[in-house]
């Protein structure tokens, strides 16, 4: 009996331990996200200009289009393309479990609702030290223009695309440049969450389609950025860029 409790138990840990590293690789993160990313590209195409399109997609589809690479898929197969080049580098397996995926989409749901929570904080903090106002960030956002189709679609293609640009390039590429600086691994990650969290907030107000500078909602976004920081790092892109979309269904839409 004894023997048997022992069995179960390690059987508990190595099937946690298991799923905490499985979401977290890349290959897992493709899948995960593959439904979101076709939903949003056949919507906008469908759609057209009743679908929201985030900044970060156009900014890539700009850089891309510099070099003659203007093809209306190619974004989204080279955000495929990345994300198993880098889980070829690992040299893991090619197999994703569909529980895993399950998991994902419950730990993104529970992380969203987690952000909707801080936001609300903040919110009352705000209200309670300057007095009432509209201490929301959803109040920022223009949506009556938009239909809930248009906007569910474009809020996938936001977690997606700003995860990419924002969290799965530049906060690499932000350690990597850090680095010369030397200092400890901590350190670097820290100081590349924060200063890439600022540039994730100053983004939303930068080109002809920024909203109106705001101190409050400037503060969230930073917060959410390094929120989506840690989750990228501890958790992996998956959850990162499901708990991004999510969050803003939840605010956006619901």
């Amino acid at each position: 009996m004894a023997s048997s409790a022992v069995g179960h138990h390690a059987l508990l840990d190595w099937t946690e331990a298991a799923y905490w590293r499985e979401a977290r690789r890349p290959l897992t993160s493709l899948a995960f996200i593959l439904p979101a990313l076709a939903i949003y590209e056949i919507g906008v195409l469908l759609l057209g200009p009743a679908a929201m399109r985030n900044g970060a997609d156009l900014w890539l589809r700009d850089f891309l289009e510099l070099f003659g690479l203007g093809q209306y898929f190619l974004l989204p197969v080279l955000t495929a393309a990345l994300l198993m080049a880098w889980h070829h580098t690992t040299g893991d397996n090619w197999q994703v479990s569909a529980g895993v995926l399950a998991g994902m989409l419950l730990e993104c749901v529970v992380m969203g609702l987690t952000l909707v929570a801080i936001g609300r904080v903040q919110g009352t903090l705000l209200q309670s030290l300057v007095g009432p106002g509209n201490h929301s960030v959803a109040a920022q956002w223009s949506l009556r223009h938009w239909s809930i189709a248009g906007r569910t679609v474009g809020f996938l293609g936001a977690g997606i695309y700003e995860e990419l640009l924002f969290r799965l390039m530049l906060l690499p590429m932000a350690v990597g440049l850090w680095q010369l600086a030397g200092g400890s691994r901590r350190m670097r990650l820290v100081v590349a969450i924060v200063v890439t969290s600022l540039i994730f907030s100053g983004a939303h107000y930068w080109g002809p389609q920024g909203e109106r500078f705001e101190a409050y909602s400037f503060l969230f976004r930073f917060l959410a950025g390094g929120f989506f920081g840690l989750l990228f790092v501890h958790r992996g892109f998956g959850v990162a860029a499901g708990t991004h979309a999510l969050y803003d269904i939840f605010v956006g839409v619901f």
